[in-house]
């Protein structure tokens, strides 16, 4: 039985991925993948025109009339959303912390997926795979995965994207669409990419929050790594020491982007804000992206 709190934040956060949002969402997400590939649906009578391979010459054999298979695409994927959940996911400067708007944007792409007639599966990973749950249907699954990710506990405080990647690999037996939501402080994880893309449809989904990129001038601060536990003492009220972070922030986010550039692995950054239609709208923008390219 869930909590008057669990029920109140997954309803908050169904609500706030539904109408135009979702529509959009579920628009730009359908013409963004292909089927798995044709499968036979039947036979009807050849008419001129018609592709001469596409004959069915037992049938037309056995009614002494030209017949010709129809196929049509085979549309149903699995998507598997793989969460991290180290430590540093639980930080947040404004009123979302960064795991809060990984549940809100998997929310919105399991919406769009099951709208679509696929599968959805999660894995919540931290230095080891932590949780997997299958791939499947419908709305009562969709906010199980939500409720997961905001309520899970995990046992472990780091990362370790190789491990989780490797992991998903193993246990997706055909191909599906692979949506890989972290902030990405790690390392060492590129071939495990490189091997999973091979396969599946992967989209790396960077997440993270302003004040991971710029700090207020507010005096002495104590910064800790929510991972390591190590603490730094600094002085925000130096311009100096804030220009000098931001500079860092801006290239270690060009080195995540040009890495996924390298692997050819599609990339999104989101920057957590107020307005979860704000934070969503680069994830929509690749899906047009994505769908016009498609057409």
């Amino acid at each position: 039985m869930l909590s008057k709190e669990v029920f109140k934040t997954v309803s908050r956060i169904e609500l706030s991925v539904k109408g135009k949002l979702d529509a959009v969402m579920t628009g730009a997400y359908h013409s963004s993948f292909k089927g798995n590939g044709m499968e036979f649906s039947e036979v009807r009578e050849y008419v001129p025109g018609d592709d001469v391979r596409s004959i069915d010459w037992n049938v037309t054999a056995r009614t002494g009339t030209p017949y010709v298979k129809k196929f049509v695409e085979e549309r149903e994927l699995s998507m598997l959303l793989m969460v991290d959940a180290s430590s540093s996911s639980e930080f947040g400067s404004g009123s979302q912390m960064k795991g809060e708007a990984m549940a809100a944007l998997t929310a919105l792409l399991a919406f769009a997926a099951i709208k679509n007639n696929d599968k959805v599966g999660l894995l919540i990973f931290t230095d080891q795979v932590e949780l997997f749950i299958p791939p499947a249907k419908g709305r009562k699954h969709v906010l199980r995965l939500v409720r997961e990710i905001l309520y899970f506990k995990p046992e472990h405080h780091g990362t370790n994207l190789q491990a989780a990647l490797e992991y998903a690999g193993k246990i997706l037996s055909r191909r599906s669409v692979v949506v890989v939501m972290s902030d990405f402080l790690d390392s060492g994880f590129d071939n495990a990419f490189k091997v999973l893309r091979k396969r599946h449809d992967v989209l790396a989904v960077a997440v993270n929050d302003v004040r991971e990129t710029e700090l207020p001038p507010v005096g002495l601060v104590e910064l800790e790594d929510p991972e390591t536990g190590e603490t730094l003492l600094v002085d925000t009220g130096d311009p100096y020491f804030r220009e000098s972070f931001m500079r860092e922030a801006k290239r270690n986010a060009r080195e995540v982007a040009e890495r996924f550039a390298r692997m050819s692995v599609d990339f999104v950054r989101i920057l957590v804000k107020e307005n979860f239609q704000d934070t969503a709208a680069p994830l929509i923008e690749h899906f047009r992206r994505r769908a016009r390219e498609a057409r």
